[in-house]
C-alpha cells in the first residue's frame, strides 16, 4: 500500500494521512503497549520536516556550483 503524505509547514496534514498515521500508531501501540506511540508518530514528522526545511535554507545561500545537498543527508533526516 503507498500513501503519501502531504505536509506544510504551518499548515495540516491531508485527512488521508491523518487517519493513516492514526491506525499506524494504534498498531505500534498494540505491539508496544506504550500510549503515546501515535503523538511520537507526528512528532518525529514534525521534526523531520524542520530539519529537512532547515537544509533548503542552507543550500538557498550556497550558489549553484557550490550545492552540496547529499543523498545521505536526507536519509539521515529520515533516521529515527
Amino acid at each position: 500500500m503507498f500513501q503519501p503524505i502531504a505536509m506544510e509547514t504551518l499548515g495540516p496534514i491531508n485527512e488521508s494521512a491523518v487517519q493513516f498515521l492514526n491506525d499506524f500508531g494504534h498498531k505500534i501501540t498494540s505491539a508496544t503497549a506504550d500510549d503515546k506511540e501515535v503523538q511520537v508518530l507526528f512528532q518525529r514528522l514534525s521534526i523531520t520536516l524542520q530539519r529537512l526545511n532547515t537544509i533548503l535554507l542552507y543550500e538557498s545561500f550556497q550558489s549553484d556550483d557550490n550545492r552540496t545537498f547529499s543523498h545521505l543527508a536526507f536519509l539521515n533526516l529520515l533516521s529515527f
